[in-house]
């Protein structure tokens, strides 16, 4: 026989309760009555959409003068009750549940990448995306464009085309003295990204400068800055970030640890992150917030020119760069990374720390990411240079790191220590 359809349950209950009720008062004899939109029920019983509007007036009428049957409402409302849980049990038995949003990764792309001879990089399964769906790595692709009526106001760096400048460049090797260069970090799943590739950089521009190793707060500049950069883990302003350096510096990352450190390892208790609660207090003990703050002196773009690029990074340190991802991207692996196949996802920031020539004669930029190092090419990637790829040359932002509180900041640090150890 099969399985019982939605339809043949209604047919049963009809007949199972209708002799309970008097023909007389339901179901009405055929008329061609008017229905009356403003009389009509709000439950819907078999697709009608109303009763005729005759038969409420005369079923009123019957019940005040004692016609109808004991209770005959009370039967057509159990007649109600009755249909519409036969009608949800069988509809949920019926109706298969299907997934809306697929998956990130795919053997498909992988195997496409991997069989191009022109596609000059390797792709894989990323561990770092296993259990994403394309919903979910969107979210973490948190880069919003700046509003074009800003861009006028904001300074351009560019340079003289007469300086010269090496074949390849690696600021880890350039200035071996500063960790944080070759530091990976994990934004988790919160679209941070923003907010990471300005405070790394300016991280690696403190020691570049000032000689001084120090890892700054994503965590201050995400959960701080308020609407003035965006919407913190649904995306911000990289350019805005540097400007909050400037108005209001930014503490240490030991003040204010990123909040995914927190009783939450990689990667992460949920799929989706709220953004932080801004408190403006150190977690450290030995810390104050206005104390640990390290400012900026400006905030500027750099000319989308390929030769001003590196001659800002070759001169000052780390920029912070923004592209446009694709699905493709989420499988790089090794090579020089260039748009394939799939979709575009969203805009994505990063930290660009230097350039070079592959063996294979192509130009690429190199570039540290922030989705750890079980991601790409131990965390970093390459990308074609000297062709806007992805549009990773047309909005690239700094600025440089000021002296104001270092004294006062290293000077407490110093005491702090000494107390410590006495």
């Amino acid at each position: 026989m099969g399985a019982p359809r939605k339809h043949d349950a209604e047919f049963v209950c009809w007949f199972a309760l209708l002799p309970l009720v008097r023909p007389t008062s339901w179901p009405p004899p055929p008329s061609s009555t008017t229905y009356d939109d403003d009389a009509r029920p709000k439950a819907v019983l078999h697709g009608r959409r109303g009763v005729p509007l005759k038969v409420f007036k005369r079923r009123g009428e019957e019940e005040e003068k004692g016609e109808v049957m004991a209770s005959p409402r009370p039967l057509y409302l159990l007649l109600v009750v009755v249909l519409a849980t036969a009608q949800q049990v069988f509809a949920v038995e019926s109706t298969p549940q299907l997934r809306t949003d697929p998956m990130i990764l795919k053997k498909s792309i992988v195997q496409e990448i991997n069989a191009n001879p022109n596609a000059g990089w390797q792709a894989a399964m990323n561990s770092r995306f296993e259990n994403y769906t394309i919903g979910q790595f969107k979210h973490i692709l948190g880069v919003k464009p700046t509003p074009s009526n800003e861009v006028m106001d904001i300074p351009k760096r560019t340079y003289p085309k007469s300086l010269k400048l090496p074949k390849q460049f690696d600021a880890r090797t350039a200035w071996p003295q500063c960790s944080t260069i070759g530091t990976i970090l994990d934004q988790g799943h919160c679209g941070s990204c923003w907010a990471f590739g300005a405070v790394e950089s300016l991280s690696d521009r403190f020691c570049i400068h000032f000689g001084i190793n120090i890892s700054l707060s994503v965590n201050d500049l995400l959960s701080c800055c308020g609407f003035m950069c965006g919407d913190g883990c649904d995306g911000g302003y990289p350019i805005r970030a540097w400007q909050y350096f400037v108005q209001n510096g930014i503490v240490t990352d030991e003040c204010d640890p990123y909040f995914d450190d927190i009783g939450c390892a990689h990667p992460g208790c949920e799929p989706l992150y709220p953004t932080p609660q801004c408190e403006k207090k150190c977690k450290a003990k030995n810390l104050l917030w206005d104390q640990s703050k390290h400012f900026g002196v400006n905030a500027y773009i750099v000319n989308s020119d390929p030769k001003d690029i590196m001659t800002e990074v070759y001169t000052n340190g780390p920029v912070e760069v923004d592209f446009t991802v694709y699905e493709d991207f989420a499988h790089y692996k090794s090579g020089v990374y260039k748009h394939v196949t799939g979709d575009a996802i969203g805009g994505h920031a990063v930290k660009l720390i230097g350039w070079g020539t592959s063996d294979e004669g192509e130009d690429y930029w190199l570039l540290a990411n922030q989705w750890n190092r079980g991601w790409g090419d131990d965390g970093y990637f390459k990308i074609t240079r000297g062709r806007n790829e992805c549009g990773i040359e047309e909005d690239v932002v700094a600025g440089m790191p000021s002296s104001k509180n270092l004294v006062r900041y290293y000077v407490n640090s110093y005491d702090s220590e000494a107390d410590a150890s006495a």
